[in-house]
């Protein structure tokens, strides 16, 4: 797949600060993921390329655990902006201005791939992902967040009027404002597709279960910290999990089978 057809954010770095990161929704997607990655903060070093790095704030944190990190991203600034969180913090790792496509023909595997809030952005996702997923050491971890399918069917159901029509004839995928992904993926299909390429599920997590279905009067009216504690409480069962704005998989590929 070219990279051109590939979204790249260098015109939408100051939105995706102010609007993803610098949020407490923001916060929870990271303490969420974080909790999902805990078991690699007491093992020996690790090779981890994180594909498609963003801001690299999980890469930074598996670095300071004392791992070796290999990043790369499509956008020129967003890859400035690990690069300078990481000097910033007194890590080093290898950083890559290219697409995680182009650069998995050319690095060896790893023991641990990130993919995270990307696959839903490539004009092919599945076919991209597996492309990355070839890079994962046998016996080694896929760590893999991306945008719910599930989530923007039923936030547009509850809106309501003209959107009704557009997912009843399956046409709404790329109708959304920039910050919304134009490929949203169903976590059965992906599932399904990493399940017959040899990978296990370990951990299964949605992430903002309630807030995203939430309105503005009920957000007003509602205590932060409770939220978050009802979203952990429920973000890892079945049903709930599915309906999170993006679901997190930790999956493990099996040694020995080989596709």
């Amino acid at each position: 797949m070219a990279d051109l057809q590939d979204r790249n954010f260098d015109d939408l770095i100051d939105r995706f600060e102010t609007r993803i990161y610098d949020t407490a929704k923001g916060g929870w997607r990271l303490q969420l993921l974080q909790e999902d990655l805990a078991q690699f903060t007491q093992c020996a070093p690790l090779t981890i390329w994180d594909a498609g790095c963003g801001q690299a704030q999980i890469s930074l944190w598996l670095a300071q655990q004392g791992h070796q990190l290999t990043l790369c991203d499509l956008s020129s600034k967003m890859l400035e902006k690990a690069q300078a969180n990481f000097e910033q913090h007194g890590e080093s790792a290898s950083f890559h201005h290219q697409s995680a496509q182009s650069l998995a023909i050319q690095t060896p595997a790893f023991d641990v791939v990130l993919c995270h809030a990307v696959i839903e952005w490539l004009a092919a996702p599945l076919p991209s992902l597996l492309t990355l997923a070839q890079k994962v050491e046998y016996g080694g971890y896929l760590s893999l967040l991306f945008y719910n399918r599930n989530a923007m069917v039923y936030n547009n159901v509850l809106k309501g009027g003209w959107r009704l029509k557009h997912i009843l004839e399956d046409s709404y995928l790329g109708k959304g404002n920039k910050l919304t992904p134009p490929n949203p993926q169903f976590p059965h299909d992906v599932i399904a597709a990493l399940t017959e390429f040899g990978f296990t599920v370990c951990k299964h997590t949605g992430i903002r279960v309630f807030n995203d279905y939430m309105t503005k009067q009920a957000h007003d009216n509602s205590n932060d910290a409770e939220l978050f504690a009802l979203e952990r409480q429920y973000c890892r069962m079945p049903t709930y999990r599915d309906m999170g704005r993006y679901i997190h998989l930790l999956l493990r590929r099996s040694k020995g089978n080989d596709t």
